[in-house]
């Protein structure tokens, strides 16, 4: 498939970029090269392929997420460089 020079316009347009001629007469050359390839990618038999996301089978491991005892407010404020009536105390960001 070939693009023609216009479309390439048309598109730095939409996305509003300035090209020059030569820039313009590259990426003419280069997007038809590869829409030409995916053309040829369109060719290949992939009758019973199984559509993937990813060329290896992985999985993420996770974990079993079981409800447990959780920390109490002293061990959770134990390593606190700076702590006021049961809470972290934080610098002041906004004035």
């Amino acid at each position: 498939m070939n693009i023609t020079k216009q479309e390439v316009e048309h598109v730095a347009r939409l996305a509003r970029l300035e090209l020059s001629e030569q820039e313009k007469d590259r990426l003419t050359e280069q997007l038809s090269g590869i829409l030409t390839y995916v053309e040829k990618l369109n060719e290949l038999t992939t009758t019973g392929v199984e559509p993937t996301a990813h060329v290896l089978d992985i999985s993420n491991v996770m974990r079993d997420d079981l409800p447990h005892e959780s920390l109490s407010q002293e061990q959770a404020l134990a390593n606190a460089p700076d702590k006021t009536a049961g809470h972290f105390r934080v610098p002041l960001i906004i004035e």
